[in-house]
């Protein structure tokens, strides 16, 4: 064989093992069910926060434990701990995309997500964009 072609077969598969390990890494989107019936594995589930069930942060006893409670789409709510420092404006947000893994009644989360709330919404919570009437020229 020539070194072109050995060169050619070691490239595809470099390029087979990157895409398997691509593929055997990914997570895919669930709400808490699916979650829960299958523990240890790892999903991406969309929600909101339950602004009606307190926040658990005290970094003077635990600076890397963030709890909250977390509505899914579907609305089943879940006790959710994050192991970091809770988010700034985290109540604002307006959905939560979390990704982790359910253990009991509990979701255990690696990354959290924010959609808040833009100032880029025309004009909606007290925002404006467009006109630049308000805009002092010196």
């Amino acid at each position: 064989m020539k070194k072109f072609h050995i060169l050619l077969i070691i490239l595809i598969a470099v390029c087979i093992g990157a895409i398997m390990a691509t593929v055997s890494d990914s997570s895919t989107y669930a709400d808490f069910g699916e979650a829960a019936a299958n523990p240890g594995e790892v999903y991406h589930v969309v929600g909101k926060l339950n602004k009606s069930k307190p926040l658990g942060f005290n970094p003077n006893k635990d600076a890397n434990l963030f709890t909250f409670y977390m509505i899914d789409n579907k609305g089943t709510e879940k006790k959710v701990f994050y192991k970091g420092a809770k988010p700034q404006d985290f109540e604002r947000s307006e959905q939560i995309v979390i990704t982790g893994s359910c253990s009991g009644n509990e979701f255990e989360a690696d990354k959290i997500l924010m959609k808040c709330p833009s100032k880029y919404n025309n004009g909606k919570d007290g925002m404006t964009v467009g006109s630049g009437e308000n805009i002092k020229r010196s």
